[in-house]
């Protein structure tokens, strides 16, 4: 019996992972305990996803486990002990902003149980493989250094920078910059895995993540850049545009081409490694172009406002160079384009709103 670990199973790439690696006969053991719902209200609750895991994967188990408690999780690993051959670890806290509310609480669940989770892999399983879902904020606002240019709906790096061709590589320094607090507590995971890997030999890995996506994200103000904006765009809710005119720039890979990446690591394993990963020049918008392309796709107007001040640490322009990836793992290659993507976070939202309605209907109320 082979076993996967998905921490963070109900959200985004936790539960991509689950199915993907439920296609390819791993029995997955999730945990998963909502914490999504206290960081940012019922309506970015990962319930509706867990359900439909526990309903669509009959190789799924589901475990209601706060990746903070060390004998739970310990009680996980003891239970499959040297059959677990990946972990896939996603839970996190994960915006800026609510860091900065409760700090002890978003370094407990992105280090302190990153930590646990690397442990008790080494205790357990130490032949797993370990892929840690870390983030481009590890860079802080480093980015916001490099020589940009004003165009009409975005900003642009300097032709003239090596960076232009394929973005931004893994030689960027994380030091001497703003993180945030979210991002300092990334760090240190991120550090910790690579450490892992390098002191103790483990087949580890970090991959840093621009902006995730897809049709399973839970989109809430604070964190799920595109879903969010569809959702937004879809349902008539008023949208913020926080700063630089709007003309941000971010790359955006859809969680399946991310949870193949994963896939392809797993098969062919190294110690302490890093990626920067996201969808690169060939997924890429600025906060203006996303609006339109969301406005197109619904066929509905955007009810959007500006406000001047930006948030902390936050990145004018952030596109990933994949291209350290590619060279490890040539095999690999994109399935969605942005256009895709969007498309399928459309389709993803309008499904969720019908089952909401059938299910109304069926309960009778009005």
């Amino acid at each position: 019996m082979k076993v996967a670990v998905v921490t963070g199973s109900g959200g985004l790439v936790g539960s991509e992972a689950v199915r993907f690696l439920a296609e390819r006969g791993f029995r997955v053991v999730g945990m998963d305990n909502d914490m999504r719902s206290r960081f940012f209200g019922e309506e970015a609750s990962v319930a509706w996803n867990v359900a439909r895991l526990k309903e669509e994967c009959g190789s799924y188990t589901h475990c209601q486990v706060d990746v903070r408690d060390t004998d739970s999780v310990d009680a996980i690993f003891r239970t499959y002990g040297s059959d677990i051959r990946l972990i896939v670890h996603a839970a996190a806290q994960p915006s800026h902003d609510w860091s900065a509310r409760e700090p002890l609480t978003d370094f407990g669940i992105n280090a302190q149980a990153t930590l646990l989770l690397l442990e008790m892999t080494r205790r357990h399983c130490p032949e797993a493989v370990f892929i840690f879902t870390s983030t481009n904020k590890v860079y802080g606002d480093a980015p916001n250094r490099l020589p940009l240019v004003e165009l009409e709906t975005r900003w642009e790096i300097d032709p003239s920078h090596p960076y232009h061709a394929n973005g931004i590589d893994e030689s960027m320094s994380i030091d001497q910059s703003k993180h945030s607090l979210f991002g300092a507590s990334k760090v240190a995971a991120d550090i910790l895995v690579q450490e892992y890997g390098r002191y103790f030999g483990m087949k580890t890995a970090c991959f840093r993540g621009g902006c995730l996506t897809g049709p399973a994200h839970s989109g809430t103000e604070l964190h799920g850049f595109l879903a969010y904006l569809m959702q937004c765009t879809l349902t008539g809710t008023p949208y913020t545009v926080y700063g630089y005119k709007g003309k941000q720039v971010r790359d955006n890979i859809h969680s399946r081409d991310l949870v193949n990446m994963f896939w392809h690591f797993y098969q062919n394993p190294r110690q302490g490694e890093v990626y920067n990963v996201g969808g690169g020049r060939h997924a890429n918008c600025s906060v203006l172009e996303a609006i339109s392309l969301c406005e197109e796709i619904t066929g509905k107007k955007l009810n959007w406002t500006y406000k001047e001040n930006h948030r902390q640490a936050d990145h004018i322009w952030w596109i990933s160079d994949v291209g350290k990836f590619r060279t490890h793992f040539p095999d690999w290659d994109y399935s969605f384009d942005l256009r895709d993507t969007l498309k399928t976070i459309y389709e993803g939202l309008r499904q969720r709103a019908g089952a909401g309605r059938s299910q109304t209907r069926g309960s009778g109320r009005a």
